[in-house]
């Protein structure tokens, strides 16, 4: 089974300046309302432990690997529960430039796996409405500053 959710934003800035805010890891803490903390600096290929918070839900830690960090562009992780195939997510976040000074950004995740069916409401509540809110906070960061 396989479900995909995504949620978009227009963002009043270059994509540079998008993404230098996306890939500054260390200052999640200070502004990201769902994506809580990285441990370690993201690098493709390897695993970086992640603290989420969703609305409603508990926090909770995942270890999963980057597949890509693709500068101004794209950044991309899988984590899975327990082991491949229970239920997986592969994450990511789309810069799409609209002109010199506006930019799409398109958080989405790709769910499979055998519990998929049994998690929808989830993915489709919570975990989306999680990705409406976190996109509107990378929106403020980057648009208070101008």
């Amino acid at each position: 089974m396989k479900e995909l959710i995504e949620s978009q934003i227009i963002i009043n800035a270059p994509a540079a300046a998008v993404w230098k805010v996306l890939v500054d890891f260390k200052a999640y803490p200070m502004w990201s309302p769902t994506i809580k903390e990285f441990y370690g600096n993201p690098t493709v290929g390897e695993r970086t432990k992640v603290l989420l918070s969703q609305p409603e839900e508990t926090s909770m830690k995942m270890n999963p690997v980057f597949l890509k960090i693709d500068s101004n562009k794209e950044l991309r992780w899988k984590g899975r529960l327990l082991v491949n195939g229970i239920f997986d997510g592969e994450h990511y976040f789309i810069l799409k430039p609209i002109s010199d000074n506006e930019t799409i950004l398109i958080q989405g995740e790709m769910f499979s796996g055998i519990l998929v069916p049994f998690f929808k409401k989830m993915i489709h509540g919570n975990t989306k409405k999680g990705f409406e809110i976190f996109n509107a906070a990378l929106k403020d960061r980057l648009e208070s500053r101008l």
